[in-house]
């Protein structure tokens, strides 16, 4: 069975470099502009995977990452961020909201596909 992933970004050219690289690679793809629309998709579909940028617009990364943590569905389902944010505080509030992983934007393709196979299977 294809495995789904969330990927959550405010940025159309990131969202679709990061969707390219997934399906490429086999997966299904579902896109999210922000936060909140990563909460409503959740909400109506479950995602083997969720990858999501921290900075957006309406809900931040941050935010999504605790409310998807509140819901059963999504205890252990894991949560990548893939973000331009790279220091040791900010991965730490990712850490203790339930993270399961942290990639630096720009992203290697490779790397993104190594990353989740890890976390998936």
């Amino acid at each position: 069975m294809e495995k789904t992933i969330l990927t959550v970004d405010d940025s159309a050219s990131i969202r679709q470099m990061v969707t390219f690289t997934l399906k490429g690679a086999g997966y299904q793809v579902t896109e999210a502009v922000d936060g909140q629309d990563a909460l409503e998709k959740a909400h109506r579909q479950s995602f083997n995977l969720v990858l999501t940028d921290i900075n957006m617009p309406r809900m931040d990364g941050l935010k999504l990452l605790e409310k998807l943590r509140n819901l059963a569905s999504y205890k252990n389902i894991p949560i990548l961020m893939l973000t331009t944010e790279s220091d040791d505080e900010m991965k730490a509030k990712g850490r203790a909201a339930g993270a399961t992983g942290w990639l630096v934007k720009p992203f290697n393709p490779e790397s993104l596909l190594e990353v989740i196979k890890k976390v998936t299977n």
